[in-house]
């Protein structure tokens, strides 16, 4: 392996070495399963109103906007003989969450459970953002579509059982899953401990089986000569880009007072600020000739990002709205719609919950099988249309919620969503992979994953007001909603230009 660089052309890499390289994921998805099948639980169990709920979730993608892209950099620019690129990365993060999960179901009131969601979602992104470059690094184009999908699989057992854990515990160990009014059951306790567990062993297995290509001779080169920076933007474009988004920022917040609007909705308003500001910083920056800086490189590879990645963030935010909106508001649905529960100390709301955390585990479990089936599906028609496909299962089972009375039938529902979610793990990289510059690998594919958090904000600052103000907070339709998202995502795919794909039909010709 000493011999293959970072931009050489690698070697195609057996089934147990891709299966080593993907291993971690498995504990990075206990981690995210964990997350996203109980933390509205612990939320509403700690006195969260759930009207709110979206509004609490802000802390993950809030965090993911700021570290993903951060971690993506710097892990492209990190290489040691012994640890390499990627993987002390994977370590830190590792240790970081697996503490934080172990906190988490501790949280002594609601204000610290949302702190801790913001510390587990940062630690969970600084192992998980490398994880998408190593299948860059390690695997040739060919091989990717496998890498993606192997990473896909592992995602999906390890989701299947972490959210099954809580259900688990109470039927099978005689945990309880019910508590006094304030308190986190236990079974959701012992849930996170064996998470914390499983998340650091799985991620440390992937850190010390595989070895990573080392860069270019030149790259590691201390004395080497600088590239030229290419300027394909003048400061002042920067600039006016900058001006344009704080003026936006200004207008929107000055409406939203004016209409007396949910305060939700000033999270958006922050966003656009945020960016304005970035665009306006790293402008000024460039009128001082400091190209090299890295808060300006991360401005201007954002700005100057490749076709197909701006083509593919479309269908990233609408596929990412959707998810969002089933993670925040399934338990709450359910349990309202079908279980006709609202208090949280019941019965037959836990039942519900319990129920969901099953069902999650249940489209996890699809998705684990889907993703070994997608690249043959891929060859038989494309990425795209494999995509298209996917999406529309997924769609519809979010839809058909709404017209299911019996929750035993909710599983026919999960079945479509664990479909598009292997391939929303998936496809979308592999197509995204072979348009991006090797050396940056890691910062794009933070930057890829702007679009799967700023949908995620707009979700928590929109998805409350629209439920609470045009549908009488009745939850199920923020699924309906969610569903036609992610039709509209599979369309929105046909547009994308997958390289990879006109190189093989040209090959094929």
């Amino acid at each position: 392996m000493e011999k293959v660089s970072l931009t050489s052309e690698k070697p195609k890499l057996s089934f147990w070495q891709i299966w080593n390289m993907s291993f971690g994921f498995l504990g990075i998805q206990f981690g995210f399963a964990l997350q996203n099948a109980n933390t509205s639980r612990i939320f509403e169990t700690l006195g969260g109103d759930t009207k709110n709920l979206a509004f609490y979730w802000l802390a993950a993608p809030v965090t993911g906007l700021l570290v993903q892209p951060i971690i993506g950099y710097y892990s492209d620019k990190t290489w040691h003989p012994k640890w390499g690129r990627r993987r002390p990365f994977f370590a830190i993060g590792a240790i970081l969450a697996s503490i934080a999960l172990i906190i988490m179901p501790n949280s002594p009131s609601l204000w610290i459970a949302i702190g801790m969601l913001w510390i587990m979602d940062a630690s969970i992104n600084i192992s998980m953002e490398p994880f998408r470059a190593f299948v860059g690094d390690m695997l040739p184009p060919s091989q990717r579509t496998t890498g993606f999908a192997m990473q896909s699989f592992f995602i999906g057992i390890g989701a299947v059982v972490a959210s099954a854990l809580p259900w688990m515990f109470t039927n099978w160990v005689g945990l309880s899953n019910t508590a006094t009014a304030g308190e986190i059951p236990e079974s959701v306790k012992w849930s996170f401990y064996v998470g914390a567990v499983a998340f650091f062993a799985a991620v440390m297995w992937t850190v010390f089986s595989t070895k990573e290509y080392p860069p270019d001779k030149e790259d590691l080169n201390p004395e080497k000569k600088e590239e030229p920076i290419q300027i394909r933007y003048a400061p002042s474009v920067y600039l006016k880009i900058g001006l344009a988004l704080l003026g936006i920022a200004v207008l929107l917040t000055v409406w939203f007072y004016s209409q007396q609007l949910d305060p939700q909705l000033y999270v958006l308003c922050g966003v656009v600020s945020v960016f304005g500001l970035s665009y306006f910083v790293a402008a000024l920056f460039m009128r001082k000739n400091l190209y090299r800086n890295g808060f300006v490189q991360i401005v201007r590879d954002f700005q100057n990002m490749p076709k197909t990645m701006i083509q593919l963030a479309f269908v990233q935010f609408f596929s990412w709205f959707a998810l969002f909106a089933m993670w925040i508001y399934t338990t709450s649905a359910v349990t309202s719609h079908i279980y006709l529960s609202t208090d949280t100390t019941s019965l037959a709301y836990n039942e519900g919950a319990d129920w969901v955390s099953l069902l999650f585990s249940g489209y996890n479990g699809v998705a684990a099988i889907a993703a070994l089936l997608l690249p043959y599906l891929a060859k038989l028609t494309s990425r795209r249309i494999t995509h298209l496909l996917a999406l529309t299962c997924g769609g519809l089972g979010l839809i058909s919620f709404y017209f299911i009375n019996d929750p035993d039938w909710l599983i026919l529902s999960m079945v479509g969503v664990g479909i598009a979610w292997a391939s929303i793990l998936s496809v979308p990289y592999a197509m995204l992979s072979s348009a991006l510059p090797a050396k940056k690998m890691g910062y794009y594919m933070g930057i890829f994953n702007f679009f799967i958090v700023i949908p995620q904000i707009v979700a928590a600052s929109v998805l409350g007001f629209l439920i609470s103000t045009f549908f009488n907070s009745e939850f199920i339709y923020a699924l309906i909603i969610g569903g036609a998202s992610m039709i509209l995502a599979g369309l929105l795919c046909l547009g994308v230009n997958d390289k990879d794909e006109v190189l093989m039909k040209e090959n094929a010709a």
